[in-house]
């Protein structure tokens, strides 16, 4: 497990290219065979990926979280960015194909993960599952969750003129799976569109983290950082993730449509607790 430690917004404009994707950009989330994890002293966040690579992972206990085992104080967002796989659970096994998203609760000891067995359509399993991680502290337990692509709650977003239309597909939050403090979903952009969360906002209250994917081999995602009158950028692969601490916009162009897996912790789960950074004031 890296460290991340906590920043602020001064020390951003002392900052070079290699400064900030050192600091908020996690190149390589997915490696096969290995839960790879970044811990993030923003809002103490635990993000990454699990590649089964055709044997079983269990989900392990990093020294830097001081714990007999991960979700002893601990709550986790799944969402599979790859091929059909299985999440094993306290016992009890799920099957998540691309897109579906599992919330597991604290207190639950043992997490294994696999790729799906027996025969899968080839062109939807290649590489494998892929499955995104995104933990935070909790207080208290809920159960765990699989809801599958689509079975969230969905809101259609921005317009084709202003090159932004997109579907948020809500999966953890206050009325779908309930957390402690983690909200969690996936965007995608339709056909045409290339800019997200734009106008750009910041929450004060708490860190967002985005997993860029689905992005073509050739294209990129220029990731806008930094505060609202202080702005910088990040260059995003497919499958790559960037913190966003609460003083941060959040937004992003592509150079082809994408999709992105976005997931917040922190003060409060109110989606809409938002400041507003409208495009007239971004420097």
């Amino acid at each position: 497990m890296k460290q991340r430690y906590a920043t602020s917004p001064e020390q951003l404009t002392h900052f070079n290219t290699d400064d900030l994707r050192e600091r908020f950009l996690i190149e390589k989330v997915f490696i096969p065979g290995e839960v790879n994890a970044v811990y993030t002293h923003h809002d103490r966040i635990v993000l990454g990926g699990a590649v089964p690579a055709g044997e079983e992972l269990p989900l392990p206990t990093f020294d830097e979280l001081r714990a007999e085992y991960f979700l002893e104080n601990r709550e986790v967002g799944i969402v599979n960015v790859g091929g059909t796989g299985t999440v094993t659970a306290g016992g009890q096994t799920y099957t998540l194909p691309k897109g579906a998203c599992l919330y597991i609760g604290r207190g639950t000891r043992d997490v294994v993960f696999a790729d799906a067995p027996g025969p899968t359509d080839a062109a939807e399993n290649e590489g494998g599952a892929q499955f995104y991680l995104f933990s935070a502290p909790a207080h208290a337990t809920h159960p765990t969750q699989l809801v599958l692509k689509g079975q969230g709650t969905a809101r259609e977003l921005g317009d084709q003129l202003t090159s932004n239309r997109r579907t948020l597909n809500q999966y953890i939050h206050p009325n779908g799976i309930r957390s402690c403090q983690i909200m969690m979903g996936v965007t995608e952009l339709h056909p045409g569109s290339m800019w997200n969360t734009m106008p750009a906002h910041t929450h004060d209250r708490r860190t967002e983290c985005y997993l860029y994917f689905d992005v073509p081999e050739d294209a990129r995602v220029i990731h806008l950082h930094g505060e609202p009158t202080e702005t910088r950028h990040l260059v995003i692969a497919d499958r790559q993730a960037v913190i966003s601490p609460s003083w941060s916009v959040h937004s992003g162009v592509g150079t082809a449509a994408y999709s992105f897996v976005w997931a917040m912790a922190g003060e409060n789960q109110s989606f809409d607790d938002m400041d507003p950074a409208p495009v007239t004031a971004l420097r």
